[in-house]
């Protein structure tokens, strides 16, 4: 594959139609009008995996160290996923949040959340047990936070209007097999033999990010390690008038069991995390033998097992048992039983890991020769994804010019 002068196709290849990859690509035509952008999905439509397989909330921010991308990327990008969502007719809703001690050992970190919250600009209101009745009348806690710049709304209606609004071609049924980058630029070759030639390649793959940088013939220094978040929907949502979430574990990039009402109304509880046996596995059953073995031979995988198995034999344990399952969430919610609990759709977080076992917990973009990666895009991604777009669109069109 070679190419030359006016040989190119675009100017930037994103591949992944996830919200991430598609606000690169809406990025990229408002900061640089003019620039010739391809999208490549291997799905059939938009926001197939991690973008519609998410709990639909807006992120406040609070969670994040002062000063990360996270932090930065979540407080900006809330307040324009709002704005965007209002412009374009999208369903949303600023709920706000609750965040709940339901021990004594969780008081200390919760007051943590509090200063890391003001840290980052987010307006928090600590309440006792009688307020967090006011806000939650089946909820019960020793004390709470109430952060109200969360919110909710359809994430895949906003992937689906960032595909339309960029203005790029975004081309589905289309995943990428072979990557050729050469000084000229870069040329990948797609499962149905297509061939698209770019000058600059935007790695936006999600759960095989780190498999595309392969191909382009760069070690990405981490395997995507998938962990499957199983929810329930309730059945009497009329339990739940909000968001209410436990306090988080610092530990681990998870946030424990929670309670979402949606955007249709409808209310779901949880997720948990445990090891997926695919990239795409969204159930038990679905087991992909060679992405296991993959998996298995990071060496970081058997460091997060040896150092995290307490964690996630519990895990496995709420997966296996609807019992455990509702005991868990039971400690927010006690009028919740098993009968409440009807399964939903499962979702596949893309987790980097590092080779010593450390959890990527911020987003983690490299830059290569004609080349921008971007391998590790946690929650909050989707409400930060406009700010997020930018950066990696800035990014990209610095390779451009080069």
């Amino acid at each position: 594959m070679r190419a030359s002068g006016h040989d190119f196709d675009c100017d930037v290849l994103v591949v992944g139609g996830g919200i991430v990859g598609l606000s690169t690509a809406y990025a990229l035509t408002r900061s640089a009008p003019g620039t010739r952008v391809t999208v490549l999905e291997k799905e059939r439509g938009p926001a197939r995996h991690q973008t519609g397989r998410n709990s639909g909330v807006i992120h406040s921010g609070i969670y994040y160290r002062p000063g990360s991308l996270k932090a930065r990327f979540a407080v900006r990008g809330a307040a324009e996923m709002v704005k965007f969502c209002a412009e374009y007719g999208i369903d949303h809703e600023v709920t706000g949040k609750l965040i709940v001690a339901t021990d004594r050992d969780e008081l200390p970190r919760l007051h943590a959340l509090v200063q890391r919250g003001r840290e980052n600009g987010i307006p928090v209101r600590e309440l006792g047990p009688a307020q967090i009745t006011e806000y939650e009348p089946e909820v019960r806690g020793l004390a709470a936070i109430h952060v109200g710049t969360t919110g909710i709304c359809d994430y895949g209606a906003v992937a689906a209007q960032l595909a339309t609004a960029s203005g790029a071609e975004v081309r589905y049924d289309e995943e990428v097999t072979v990557v050729d980058r050469r000084p000229w630029g870069v040329a990948v070759r797609t499962r149905t033999g297509t061939v698209v030639r770019a000058r600059v390649l935007v790695n936006c793959a999600g759960l095989y990010c780190d498999r595309v940088a392969l191909l382009a013939g760069d070690d990405p220094g981490m395997r995507i390690v998938p962990f499957r978040g199983e929810y329930y929907d309730l059945a009497r949502p009329g339990l739940v008038r909000g968001l209410v979430y436990p306090v988080p574990d610092p530990a681990f990039p998870f946030l424990g069991v929670h309670l979402t009402r949606g955007i249709d109304g409808g209310v779901h509880v949880g997720p948990n995390a445990v090891p997926a046996l695919a990239r795409e596995g969204y159930d038990w059953s679905t087991v992909r033998p060679l992405e296991l073995a993959g998996t298995l031979g990071w060496p970081g995988s058997w460091h997060i097992a040896l150092r995290h198995w307490r964690y996630g034999v519990g895990e496995v344990r709420r997966s296996l048992s609807k019992r455990a399952f509702t005991t868990s969430a039971r400690r927010l919610l006690p009028a919740l039983t098993e009968d409440d609990l009807r399964p939903a759709p499962a979702g596949v977080r893309a987790q980097a890991v590092l080779r010593d076992g450390t959890l990527a917990d911020d987003f983690l973009i490299r830059e290569a020769p004609r080349t921008v990666h971007v391998l590790n895009a946690p929650s909050p991604a989707a409400t930060a994804s406009l700010p997020i777009g930018r950066e990696i669109a800035h990014r990209a069109l610095i390779a451009l010019s080069a």
